[in-house]
């Protein structure tokens, strides 16, 4: 006899991090981190944007795994190849509530940003999820292959797209570039494509920019 698969909804805690206060900020950033990564550092990397009135959020990934072996340090991953539709389904629940507990329905300016994996975390959210957004930025990532790319195209048409890479970072070889640009064929968009002299991590002096830039 083969076991049968059975699901079951029931209340999870789940924590975030958060830099500056919502009152009085000139917007939002909800800053997804990549494979691996924790909110409570990957949120460090957004404090000159904090210190110019911008509340930056950073939720985490559901999943927590030993990043070698059994001990040492500890990373977070958003989806695994396992189980991933309810993965996705659970992480968007996770993030609309976020978005529900912080903004709710404040018309508030608002950037959404993802880092390598959380690149496709946060277009999926963006897709399937209950959240407003004025900009995307995905930053040493891409769009999701597998999306529906009508839906994502009528989604973003009014949107400032902005996608950042490094130009040492090894997981961006010539094959990603190409994906990359045909995904943004798909999607029927023009983003701004920023590159700086680094490898696969957050620039500081490209954040800056990034905060300067016009919608």
């Amino acid at each position: 006899m083969e076991a049968i698969q059975q699901e079951l909804h029931f209340q999870f805690n789940a924590r975030y991090y958060q830099l500056g206060q919502i009152d009085g900020a000139t917007e939002v950033w909800y800053v997804l981190h990549g494979y691996g990564q924790l909110a409570q550092y990957f949120v460090q990397k957004f404090k000159p944007l904090s210190e110019k009135g911008i509340c930056v959020i950073a939720p985490e990934g559901l999943s927590r795994f030993y990043l070698q072996g059994n001990l040492g340090r500890v990373g977070a991953t958003w989806m695994t190849k396992e189980n991933r539709l309810m993965d996705i389904e659970n992480y968007i629940t996770y993030l609309d509530s976020i978005h529900q507990k912080e903004i709710g329905k404040r018309n508030i300016k608002t950037t959404l940003f993802g880092f390598s994996q959380g690149a496709a975390t946060v277009m999926r959210w963006a897709m399937n999820g209950k959240i407003n957004f004025d900009r995307l930025i995905l930053w040493a990532g891409l769009f999701p292959p597998d999306m529906d790319f009508e839906k994502g195209a009528e989604l973003l048409k009014d949107k400032k797209i902005i996608e950042v890479l490094g130009k040492q970072d090894r997981f961006i070889t010539k094959d990603r570039m190409e994906e990359m640009m045909q995904l943004n064929l798909k999607l029927k968009i023009n983003p701004t494509i920023i590159e700086f002299e680094g490898r696969h991590e957050i620039d500081e002096s490209v954040l800056k920019k990034l905060h300067v830039l016009k919608n």
